[in-house]
């Protein structure tokens, strides 16, 4: 009672008049694409807009990087042509100290000041360059150690030996034995660093520090913005902040947040804020310059374009709705009309007819009413007729098999009486002959289990056992796990009688027939060999190719009784002779039933020898199911 009222609901846009359902209809084709057609637009510029905010940020951040990339490269020049300096050498050798006297030492140094302060001159960005040799002494233009402790034990000067004469960024020095004139903090100069390594032993004979000013930096990442908010800050490899501007929008970027593709992007809410962030990192200097802005910027751009589209869907869902409903109209009313008309012929009133002159789909379906109504009133005297005919066929059909049900349930009583007077053989007769009919009728199915075909010809063959006795013998091999197939009903009685008569009879001496079935290559085949009297050469081609030559009904005599099946326990069966004579017509029977059933896959085949006999190959679909009964299929 509970399903009724949903399966009810379910249906019922069904149950809606058309005039609805078109207008519905016409909404929906009308407003639905131009609603997705606005979202796609919204969609499309949103992800271009995004793909060029990024392009462009990442256009900016390359220019960036590439002014960084000349300063550093720059101070890496620098520590290359100080290295090589005649006067810096000098300083740098271990045994310089005790070998010159103070007056030419302090002469070196002095050279080596004015040296370096050329560096400083012509560099702006250079805050400050030292040189410090292995047993800790220093020389330069504008760096001085605040106290005279030994400055090999630096961190930078360890950075140093540790990079074996590779230019390496330290970035804001931290708690140096090191100031400068001008007093920079920590936090307004980078530091870089390179040992100087001996060209013979690859010993460090010193290292040379520059003081890079952050001012530069900034002054090349400060004039650059993103949207109205945005700005970009520099980070070196450990994640430590070399750069950013008054206020940033976050004080800390965490190095995990950036991936180790070189480049890209992402999103991070901070205090309340959707930011984007789109990053680049330096191969030279190892830093990396990131875009930072307020995914807000660019929500403002696309706000005026999201009015027009909102503006063209509104005007297009009007003018569908317009449409819609006059479209909707002018096709539900002629129906409306056609349909009363139904509903009288409904009622019973046979005589009513469709009166218009429209040349439509409407006016040819109210004219094939017209015609549907006269032809009702012929079905219906046909039905008639057709139903006392069907009732004489059953009847016949109940007396056909009266007498085949009342011959082998006879041959049952003859069988029990023969055991009570003690004639076994004669009961063994009855009994086979009594499974050879029912197993024959098989209540009118044309497919039958294999077990039942091959007990319908064990029982064949013990009756020809007994007429000929010791003359013929017989063998059955059924691999077990084809015995439940299902297979054409008698299609191995004939091919077994042709055995008998025309092979194992013609010889002299006594004759095997055996029959084996069994699963290859997917097919069940069956094989009926025998060691008879065989066939000739020209026997042989001649029955080859009748085999060959059924197909259909069309073409062979044989397929026309086959494609009605058998319905009694003899099916024809016939001789195989010469040309002149008949040519297995039972043989052909069989292989026009298997063709017209499974196709030309399927079918006999023969070989034979003469004197030695015939070995006939039966190949047949596997069939796990009986699927045809009465010869329809199901």
């Amino acid at each position: 009672m509970r399903n009724k009222p949903s399966g009810v609901r379910q249906l019922s846009f069904n149950n809606l008049p058309i005039r609805y359902k078109l207008i519905i209809h016409f909404l929906l084709i009308s407003i639905l694409p131009s609603i997705g057609l606005g979202f796609l637009i919204n969609w499309t510029v949103d992800r271009v807009l995004d793909r060029q905010v990024t392009n462009n940020t990442l256009q900016l951040i390359g220019k960036v990087n590439e002014s960084l990339e000349t300063y550093v490269e720059n101070l890496q020049n620098m520590t290359f042509l100080i290295a090589f300096n005649p006067d810096v050498q000098r300083f740098l050798e271990p045994l310089q100290a005790n070998s010159l006297p103070e007056s030419i030492e302090e002469e070196d140094h002095y050279d080596i000041r004015k040296f370096l302060q050329g560096f400083t001159t012509l560099h702006s960005e250079v805050a400050g360059i030292m040189v410090v040799n292995s047993q800790g002494e220093s020389v330069s233009n504008e760096l001085y150690a605040r106290t005279p402790s030994d400055l090999t034990r630096e961190s930078w000067y360890q950075e140093a030996v540790h990079n074996k004469g590779i230019f390496k960024i330290v970035g804001h020095p931290h708690d140096r034995n090191i100031t400068n004139h001008v007093n920079y903090k920590d936090s307004e100069v980078v530091s870089t660093v390179r040992a100087i390594l001996d060209p013979d032993t690859q010993e460090v004979k010193g290292v040379v520090l520059i003081d890079l000013k952050l001012r530069v930096i900034a002054e090349t990442a400060q004039d650059v913005r993103l949207g109205k908010t945005g700005y970009l800050t520099v980070m070196d490899s450990d994640g430590e902040l070399i750069y950013a501007p008054p206020d940033p929008y976050i004080e800390h970027i965490p190095a995990e947040w950036l991936s180790k593709d070189g480049s890209g992007t992402y999103s991070h809410q901070a205090d309340g804020r959707n930011l984007q962030f789109i990053y680049r990192v330096s191969p030279f200097t190892n830093w990396t310059t990131v875009g930072v802005f307020a995914t807000e910027d660019s929500i403002s751009e696309m706000r005026e374009i999201r009015f027009y589209v909102v503006s063209f869907v509104f005007v297009v869902c009007l003018l569908g709705m317009t449409a819609s409903f006059y479209l909707a109209h002018s096709i539900s009313r002629p129906i409306g009309q056609l349909m009363s008309f139904m509903q009288k012929a409904q009622s019973g009133d046979l005589t009513i007819r469709y009166w218009g002159d429209r040349s439509d789909e409407v006016g040819l379906l109210g004219r094939r009413f017209n015609e549907m109504l006269l032809q009702i009133n012929r079905l219906i005297s046909l039905t008639e007729r057709q139903e006392q005919q069907k009732r004489e066929a059953e009847l016949s059909s109940l007396q056909a098999h009266i007498k085949p049900h009342f011959l082998y349930n006879t041959l049952d009583t003859i069988h029990w009486m023969a055991r009570r007077k003690g004639a076994l053989d004669i009961a063994e007769m009855a009994e086979s002959l009594s499974k050879l009919f029912r197993i024959g009728l098989s209540k009118g199915n044309v497919m039958i289990p294999l077990s039942d075909e091959i007990e319908h010809i064990r029982s064949y063959l013990q009756i020809q056992h007994v007429r000929y006795q010791h003359k013929l013998d017989y063998a059955l091999r059924v691999a077990p796990e084809v015995q439940e197939l299902s297979v054409l009903k008698l299609i191995l009685q004939p091919i077994v009688e042709n055995a008998i008569y025309h092979g194992i009879k013609e010889r002299r001496g006594p004759g095997v027939i055996e029959v084996e079935a069994k699963e290859l290559s997917g097919d069940l085949v069956m094989t009926i060999r025998d060691n008879g009297k065989g066939m000739t050469e020209e026997q042989l081609a001649a029955l080859r190719r009748a085999l060959e030559q059924v197909a259909s009904s069309e073409e062979h005599p044989a397929a026309s009784k086959a494609s009605g099946g058998h319905g009694g326990a003899n099916p024809a069966s016939g001789t195989i002779k010469s040309d002149e004579g008949t040519k297995g017509y039972g043989i052909l029977n069989v292989q026009a039933r298997i063709r017209l059933t499974f196709g030309d896959k399927y079918g006999l085949s023969l070989d034979s020898t003469l004197g030695e006999g015939t070995v006939v190959t039966v190949t047949h679909p596997l069939i796990r199911d009986n699927y045809m009964q009465n010869g329809v299929d199901r």
